[in-house]
């Protein structure tokens, strides 16, 4: 079925009901909740694939990498994400893998593992197992966090007598308390913290600078069951493009967005990089939340809101090695956080000064295990994972004075380069601490900085995580603005960083254009989408074609991957 939506992004349709500035995981859910509740909706990216954060990337013909897509929480029966999926009418179009329930994480020091359970009342039996001395402070830990976050939850759901208000004072006294301290109260030796907040690559900010809220949220979403979707996040991705396209919306790809317009202060829709203007009265902005405010809208927000947003802090910035290997992994199917030192608040502090001696730790999450038999994801007998770690904010510790996004230049400069290949070092030293020697086995590896972060997804400081002050620690602005008609969505927002935090954003937008409490309503089962519009998948679908949207469909340039019998003729 063709739809009056369906252009390419040289096509001349300047009239929407909608637009949204960015196709992250945020923006697409936004867009599509619009474009089933009827509206004409116009999602725009700038890169040349939808996905955001949830993209993937292919390399030799073979091997398939997923950029922030390592792990999901609460994606069972009645979970967050599934239930959004299916007020849209495409929960069957996304298939969500099982890791181990009963080591989803494993936990690594030099003296202490602890594998961790998707169960709170097993997470606590873990670790008191693991430090007995410090039982006492651990429970009360667990206690705390679980409490807070199955209220907050619960509150987000519309169950009724959900609210942290409801909670005994001593728990709800800590729902907007420091991480570092709840620490303090419960005694915890730094070895405890480290094991208990060792996930906190998952947010990217200190002990100190992390609200007990977060953690508790964070933590408890793997609790409630770890999952990896079959095909990577770019499938994800193309089941909402799909959805958007079939009830009439458009994506458009290579479509930079140059300005947000605001007349009066109220939006009047955008104009793109090559000069075009596209007319919505609505505008849902996905894209980094201080480039909103101080770039695409600016002069829009008044002066309080531009110098908090000038003022802001972000989370710790990443960087990943992804590898592959011409020989499988034996190892359960579960990440595996290392940290060598044990000392976490030491550790942290470290980065955030600029510390590039010594990475704080390395999360591996291997592809290959998570979704074993997709053919996609590399050869029968090879292996395929990623490892992660925090890195010091700024461009002094890469060799360079400015950003891609500002015209720096810096793939090959001979410092970037050096720091990039000592990164690579010690990430795969680390990797082969817990792995053993892989390096005689590996056919592909490549390593993504936070410039290149920003080279594709425009964030400020590199960080996938958004901001970690904006006014005060923990504060994030909420999905609607200042400026009539427009609102944001995404990792920036209060709504927090992870795939399933942007998705919820993104419900949040749609549901203050609409007027409408979308999430309740979706998780009681209301479906605004209509699956029969949705159209057949034919043999040899591709996640990465459709992301591009339907206006480019057969356009010259996709990455492919080779036939089997190549794949599997791979070598050094």
């Amino acid at each position: 079925m063709a739809f009056e939506g369906d252009f390419p992004a040289t096509g001349t349709r300047e009239n929407w009901d909608a637009i949204v500035v960015g196709t992250g995981i945020g923006g697409l859910t936004a867009a599509a909740y619009l474009a089933a509740s009827g509206r004409k909706v116009l999602a725009l990216e700038a890169y040349d694939v939808a996905g955001g954060n949830s993209h993937m990337f292919r390399r030799r013909g073979a091997y398939e990498f997923d950029v922030g897509v390592h792990y999901l929480g609460d994606c069972g029966h009645g979970g967050i994400l599934p239930s959004i999926l299916s007020g849209l009418g495409i929960e069957d179009r996304v298939t969500f893998r099982p890791l181990d329930q009963e080591r989803y994480d494993r936990v690594v020091l030099p003296s202490v593992t602890v594998e961790v359970p998707a169960s709170w009342d097993r997470y606590r039996e873990r670790l008191v197992a693991a430090m007995p001395e410090e039982a006492a402070g651990l429970s009360e830990f667990v206690t705390v966090c679980a409490a807070v976050a199955d209220a907050n939850r619960g509150r987000l759901l519309g169950v009724p007598g959900s609210d942290v208000m409801n909670l005994p004072p001593e728990i709800r006294r800590w729902n907007h308390r420091m991480l570092t301290q709840l620490f303090d109260h419960c005694g915890l030796s730094p070895r405890a913290r480290t094991v208990l907040a060792a996930t906190s690559g998952n947010y990217a900010t200190a002990p100190n600078q992390t609200l007990v809220v977060l953690h508790a949220n964070m933590v408890d979403d793997y609790m409630r069951g770890s999952y990896y979707p079959a095909g990577g996040g770019q499938a994800l991705v193309a089941a909402f493009v799909e959805a958007i396209e079939s009830h009439g919306g458009a994506l458009w790809t290579n479509a930079r967005v140059a300005r947000i317009d605001v007349t009066d202060g109220r939006t009047t829709g955008v104009t793109l990089a090559d000069g075009r203007k596209l007319n919505a009265p609505v505008v849902v902005s996905n894209a980094d939340y201080r480039r909103t405010v101080l770039e695409l809208a600016e002069g829009a927000f008044p002066a309080a809101a531009v110098k908090r947003s000038r003022d802001a802090t972000m989370r710790l910035a990443t960087s990943t090695t992804y590898v592959a290997m011409d020989r499988e992994l034996d190892i359960p199917n579960g990440n595996v956080w290392y940290w060598p030192n044990e000392d976490i608040e030491t550790a942290y502090r470290k980065v955030i000064e600029g510390d590039f001696d010594e990475l704080p730790f390395a999360f591996m999450s291997f592809t290959s295990i998570k979704d074993h038999g997709t053919a996609t994801v590399c050869p029968p007998g090879h292996a395929n994972f990623e490892v992660m770690t925090l890195v010091p904010p700024g461009y002094e510790p890469w060799g360079v004075s400015e950003g891609p996004v500002n015209g720096g230049n810096y793939r090959r400069d001979p410092a970037y380069q050096k720091a990039k290949q000592r990164l690579t070092d010690g990430l795969l030293d680390l990797a082969e601490d817990i792995l053993g020697p892989i390096r005689p086995h590996v056919t592909h590896v490549e390593t993504a900085t936070p410039l290149t972060h920003e080279r594709y997804i425009r964030s400020s400081g590199g960080t996938p995580f958004g901001l970690a002050t904006w006014g005060r620690a923990g504060h994030r602005p909420d999905v609607t603005t200042p400026v009539g008609g427009l609102y944001v969505a995404g990792q920036n927002t209060r709504f927090g960083a992870g795939i399933v935090s942007v998705a919820v954003s993104g419900v949040a937008a749609a549901s203050a254009v609409m007027g409408e409490e979308l999430m309740p309503e979706v998780y009681r089962g209301k479906v605004y989408g209509n699956s029969e519009l949705l159209p057949e998948r034919a043999p040899g679908w591709d996640p990465l074609e459709v992301s591009r949207g339907a206006g480019r469909k057969g356009e010259r340039g996709l990455p492919r991957l080779r036939a089997l019998s190549e794949q599997q003729a791979l070598t050094h």
